[in-house]
C-alpha cells in the first residue's frame, strides 16, 4: 500500500471516528439501521435485484477495523436484496447513487452472520464506511 493511500484512509478513519463519537447527523430508518452521508453521488440509484459493486471499511465501536476492501483494492460485489450480505449492508446499499458514501451504523440484529468476518461478537454493532462503486443492470455496468 502506498503512504498516500495509507494517510488518507486514516484521514477518513479519524473523521468517521469522530463524527461516532459527536453524533453527527444520523437518519434512522424504521429497521434500526442509523447512516450519515459523507459524499453525495451523481450516478443511477442503487435497487433491488442490481448487482452492485462497494469498497467498504467495517469496525467495531471502539474503532478496532474488522474488515476494509480498500487495503487491497477488491470490491464487495453482491446482488441487493438476495441475502448475499448482512441486513444492515443491503439496507444501506439500497437507495444509493454511484459514487455516494455513507456512514453505517448497524446494530446487532441487522448484522446476524455466523462466522465472518472472524472473532466479531454476536452482539456487536457495527460501523461500515461504504461507497457505491458500481451498479450492473440488465444493460451493463453504470
Amino acid at each position: 500500500i502506498g503512504t498516500a493511500l495509507v494517510v488518507a484512509l486514516a484521514a477518513a478513519f479519524s473523521q468517521a471516528q469522530a463524527e461516532r463519537t459527536q453524533g453527527g447527523n444520523w437518519i434512522r430508518t424504521n429497521s434500526g439501521l442509523s447512516y450519515q452521508v459523507l459524499a453525495q453521488g451523481a450516478g443511477d440509484i442503487a435497487a433491488k435485484g442490481h448487482l452492485v459493486a462497494i469498497h467498504e471499511t467495517t469496525s467495531l465501536m471502539d474503532g478496532t477495523v474488522i474488515y476494509d476492501s480498500r487495503v487491497k483494492n477488491t470490491p464487495v460485489t453482491f446482488t441487493l436484496g438476495a441475502n448475499q450480505v448482512i441486513t444492515g449492508v443491503d439496507e444501506g446499499v439500497t437507495g444509493m447513487r454511484v459514487g455516494e458514501r455513507r456512514l453505517l451504523r448497524v446494530p446487532p440484529a441487522l448484522s446476524q452472520r455466523t462466522s465472518y468476518p472472524p472473532n466479531t461478537p454476536k452482539d456487536a454493532t457495527l460501523y461500515i464506511d461504504l461507497e457505491l462503486l458500481s451498479i450492473r443492470k440488465k444493460g451493463g455496468l453504470r
